[in-house]
C-alpha cells in the first residue's frame, strides 16, 4: 500500500522525517544490494566531491534536507548524498517512467500530464505521498521513495505547478548539479519561467526529461536536459516520453536506450496514432510480453516495477489529480487539490 506522510519543518528536520519513514525500506533491502554497494564506492571520487561543494554553495537548504535525511536514515551523509546522485554516476541506475502529456486545445480547456513511476521494485510498499512543507517554501505533494530527496518522481505545488519527472541514461556526465538537486530545487520555483531559468542556469551533471506545467500558463513543456545541452519544447500535440530523449536538439546525446525504453515510447506512440483517447489507457497497456509500459514482471529487463501511477489535470483555476496504486481502470487510491489531499481510499 502506498501510505501518506506529512512532513514539515527546516530543511534538516523535513529530511529527517523523510529519513525516517524511508529507514525500514532502506535497512530492509538497499543496504545489502549490490547497487548501493556500487554508488558508495564512489565516495572519494574527486568529480563527485566537486558536486558536492556545488550543492553546498548553491544549494544550501537542499543539502541540509540531505544532511536531516542521513540522520533520520541512521547514515553516513555523503553516502546518503551519493545514493541521491545514483542516476549521475551510474547510467542505468534503476529509475524507469512513462509519461503521456495532453497540451490544451480548442477542444480541450486543461493540460493534462498522466505518469508511471517506475523504480525498484524492492521498494513497492516502502515509498509515499508526501505533503511537505519546509519553512515558509510554497508546500508540494510528492511521490518519495526510501533515502531519497522528494523531486525526482511526480509533484504539485501550491503555488501551481505541475512536475512528472523521467530518467535519462547519459553516457556523458559532468561534475555539475545533480539532477534530482536539480528537480528538487524546481519544486520552489513560482512559475515556468524560473524553472527554465534555473535549469538552464546552473551546472549540470546528468540527464532528466520533465514534463512541466503551471496554472498561470496556457503551455506545457518537455523539457530534456544533459550536462551539455537543455531542450525546452512546448508541446502542441498528444505525446508520449519513455526514458530516452527524442528532442531534435538532444535525441543524438551520448546515452543508453534499453529495449524496455524503446518499446514504450513506440507503444505508446502507435496507441495515440490509433486514437486512444484516454492517456491512463495507455499507462495501463501490458500488450508486449517482455516490455509492457505498465510494468509488473519480476523480471523485467530494466529491473524496475510501476509502483505509482499519477492523472494530473491543470486548469487556471488550480490542479487537481489522482494517484493510483493499479492500472487503470481502478479506482484512484488519493485525490488531491493543488498540494492538498482531498479524499484516500485507504
Amino acid at each position: 500500500m502506498l501510505s501518506y506522510i506529512n512532513i514539515q519543518g527546516s530543511s534538516h528536520e523535513a529530511g529527517r522525517q523523510l529519513g525516517e519513514f524511508g529507514a525500514p525500506g532502506v535497512h530492509a533491502f538497499l543496504l545489502e544490494s549490490p547497487d548501493w554497494a556500487y554508488i558508495t564506492s564512489f565516495r572519494h571520487d574527486p568529480q563527485i566531491m566537486e558536486m558536492k561543494t556545488r550543492v553546498q554553495q548553491h544549494f544550501p537548504a537542499i543539502w541540509e534536507e540531505i544532511q536531516g535525511l542521513a540522520k533520520g536514515l541512521e547514515l553516513d551523509e555523503t553516502d546518503v548524498f551519493l545514493w541521491n546522485c545514483r542516476g549521475d554516476i551510474w547510467a542505468m541506475s534503476k529509475d524507469g517512467c512513462t509519461t503521456v502529456q495532453y497540451p490544451q486545445t480548442a477542444q480541450r480547456t486543461e493540460r493534462r500530464i498522466c505518469h508511471n513511476e517506475d523504480g525498484y521494485p524492492e521498494f513497492n510498499g516502502y515509498c509515499a505521498m508526501a505533503r511537505y512543507q519546509v519553512n515558509d517554501s510554497p508546500a508540494f505533494a510528492a511521490f518519495v521513495y526510501p533515502a531519497s530527496i522528494p523531486g525526482h518522481t511526480f509533484a504539485v505545488t501550491h503555488t501551481g505547478l505541475a512536475m512528472t519527472v523521467n530518467n535519462l541514461r547519459a553516457r556523458h556526465v559532468a561534475s555539475g548539479i545533480p539532477r534530482m538537486v536539480l528537480t528538487r530545487a524546481l519544486l520552489n520555483q513560482a512559475s515556468l519561467e524560473q524553472a527554465v531559468e534555473l535549469l538552464q542556469r546552473f551546472p549540470r551533471a546528468g540527464g532528466f526529461h520533465i514534463s512541466l506545467a503551471h496554472t498561470g500558463s496556457p503551455n506545457l513543456l518537455s523539457i530534456e536536459f544533459f550536462s551539455s545541452a537543455c531542450s525546452v519544447n512546448i508541446i502542441t500535440a498528444d505525446q508520449v516520453h519513455a526514458n530516452h530523449a527524442i528532442h531534435s536538439e538532444t535525441f543524438n546525446y551520448p546515452q543508453i536506450i534499453t529495449g524496455s525504453s524503446g518499446w514504450r515510447q513506440l507503444r505508446g506512440q502507435q496507441m495515440l496514432a490509433e486514437g486512444v483517447s484516454h492517456p491512463l489507457e495507455i499507462l495501463a497497456d501490458q500488450t508486449h510480453p517482455q516490455f509492457p509500459v505498465y510494468r509488473k514482471q519480476v523480471n523485467d529487463s530494466d529491473h524496475e516495477n510501476t509502483l505509482a501511477t499519477a492523472d494530473m489535470q491543470i486548469g487556471p483555476q488550480g490542479i487537481q489529480w489522482q494517484v493510483y496504486d493499479a492500472p487503470w481502470p481502478a479506482k484512484p487510491l488519493y485525490i488531491f487539490k493543488n498540494a492538498d489531499l482531498v479524499s484516500s481510499n485507504i
